[in-house]
């Protein structure tokens, strides 16, 4: 009987299994046709082009090179502000990412946050823009972190030179669309790809020293990006032990240099002592 009823159970279990299976399969099925031709292929040592033209939340005429200015670095979102889901997420978690650094937009580096939808409009750029600054709390950023709208050829011509791939999905009524932060120099050159939707503030700092060739940040922020470097596959900054060692080695002789002048002064300092004034 227990036999029986042992055999029965493995059956059940083995037909979920298969329900499971084939659960999974139709699904996967419907997921990727929708994605598919979305992507993100990461474009770095490439230049955006600064002369594209963009509405920002007031609803005036901007070039997107009015936010480079040679020298400090730009954080690139691309979002769109009706998104129902993702992109809120993308902006929140962003926030909190500001609220965790100790810099300001406007002051150490720009954020420039487009809509890639070209149906959306300065008003829509404007709502969000209150929204996320209120969650941010910082006044002084309102004048670092701007919110644009633009046409189809501009949206797509800024997309497809970061590589940023998206389509609308008719049945859904929304955009399919990866999620990164782009860092980008203060000439435009893209230096830096954070993807996901979580960015640490340590991070976000390390890739704007990064694109900034060092011109922003301390002293300590140059020696700390020396120490890590970005590991794709993690998606982070990981330390480098190879760098780590060099720093080290350095730290090390320096150390050993100083010694032996304190030892050798001190030693001429004896010799000066014993040997007495000349008779």
């Amino acid at each position: 009987m227990q036999r029986r009823y042992l055999l029965i159970l493995t059956c059940l279990i083995f037909m979920g299994l298969l329900s499971a299976g084939a659960l999974y399969a139709q699904r996967a099925g419907d997921i990727a046709p929708v994605f598919d031709g979305v992507s993100l292929d990461e474009q770095l040592g490439e230049h955006v082009p600064l002369d594209l033209t963009f509405r920002d939340e007031n609803g005036e005429i901007v070039r997107l090179g009015d936010y480079f200015d040679g020298t400090r670095p730009v954080a690139l979102n691309l979002v769109y502000f009706d998104c129902p889901m993702l992109c809120s997420i993308v902006l929140m978690k962003w926030t909190d990412t500001l609220k965790k650094m100790a810099w300001v937009p406007g002051d150490q580096f720009e954020v420039v946050t487009v809509s890639f939808s070209s149906h959306e409009s300065p008003q829509l750029a404007a709502k969000a823009r209150i929204r996320y600054l209120k969650q941010l709390g910082k006044p002084a950023a309102a004048s670092g972190w701007h919110f644009l709208t633009g046409t189809e050829t501009n949206i797509r011509a800024l997309t497809d030179a970061v590589g940023f791939h998206f389509k609308w999905v008719e049945e859904k009524q929304q955009y399919a669309h990866p999620t990164t932060l782009t860092l980008l120099s203060g000439d435009g050159k893209i230096t830096r790809y954070l993807q996901g939707v979580d960015y640490p503030a340590g991070d976000v700092r390390k890739a704007l020293v990064e694109a900034s060739a060092g011109k922003v940040g301390s002293t300590v922020d140059r020696i700390a990006l020396y120490c890590f470097q970005y590991d794709p596959k993690a998606n982070s900054y990981v330390v480098s032990a190879f760098n780590l060692m060099r720093l080290g080695g350095g730290i090390t002789i320096l150390v050993l240099a100083l010694m032996l002048v304190f030892l050798w002064r001190r030693e001429r300092r004896r010799h000066v002592i014993t040997s007495g004034p000349p008779g």
